[in-house]
């Protein structure tokens, strides 16, 4: 039986380089955890890029502001509680925004800043490779937490996107991972090795519940989120229409008459 991931999916990071920075927005849930992870990379003396403004809070934003000058603000997707403070903080720095679909790359005082398309969680997800002084990072976004695993959003996200995507960044071994939510961890090929080996097996869950009669997706969850909290349930769902259609697409034909639509 698969269990539920509550914990770090590779060792956590003790400490960041001293051109990182964590501003966290007070916005904790079930969805976000402790909240969401706004990231600030500044070489000293440089302009901070920032990455994820998060949700619209004024103090928060007034927080991040405070490290000006802010030379750029980069998204790593679309969803709100990374975006929903974009215009108020570019209104308050003046400093230009860069979303995910249209950065080719960045650079502010040799602060490089690479984006790697990582779709699976959305259409849009990108993550940042980000190289300062022969140091190399990875922000994650939501395509890999700092604890637990992520949701693929279905319809937006998909499921091969995210397999093709976890591919990538398993590529990445030692480069410390700073995702959208949770702590940082050590190994950004690890924790994305980690990722695929656990929605491989959930997805032989679902594979096993819809032989054994499943009527819908909500009764998969039902079957197979059995261990976790129902609040999380209608998230759970997201990732299990993103499954069904992934089984759909691999067969080529129905499975066993679900309609993930």
């Amino acid at each position: 039986m698969v269990s539920h991931v509550t914990i770090p999916a590779a060792e956590v990071l003790e400490s960041l380089p001293d051109w990182v920075t964590l501003v966290r927005a007070p916005n904790p849930g079930p969805m976000t955890l402790e909240g969401t992870n706004t990231w600030l990379l500044a070489a000293p003396g440089g302009g901070s890029i920032v990455v994820d403004p998060g949700p619209l809070d004024e103090g928060h934003l007034q927080a991040v502001a405070a490290h000006a000058p802010v030379a750029a603000i980069v998204l790593t997707h679309g969803h709100i509680d990374h975006t929903e403070g974009v215009a108020r903080l570019a209104e308050l720095t003046g400093a230009p925004v860069y979303h995910p679909p249209v950065l080719d790359g960045l650079e502010a005082e040799g602060v490089t800043v690479e984006p790697l398309p990582t779709p699976g969680h959305t259409k849009d997800s990108v993550c940042f490779v980000v190289r300062y002084r022969g140091e190399e990072i990875v922000l994650t976004g939501d395509t890999i937490l700092g604890r637990g695993t992520t949701v693929v959003a279905w319809p937006d996200g998909d499921l091969g996107d995210y397999f093709g995507s976890l591919g990538r960044l398993a590529a990445l071994d030692g480069r410390p991972a700073l995702p959208g939510h949770g702590p940082a961890l050590t190994d950004t090929g690890v924790a994305a090795r980690f990722y695929r080996a656990h929605r491989e097996a959930r997805l032989e869950q679902v594979r096993a519940a819809v032989a054994a009669g499943a009527g819908d997706a909500a009764e998969v969850v039902a079957r197979v989120y059995v261990d976790v909290d129902r609040s999380l349930w209608p998230a759970a769902e997201w990732s299990v229409r993103a499954q069904l259609d992934f089984l759909r697409r691999e067969s080529h034909t129905p499975v066993a008459g679900l309609d993930a639509t």
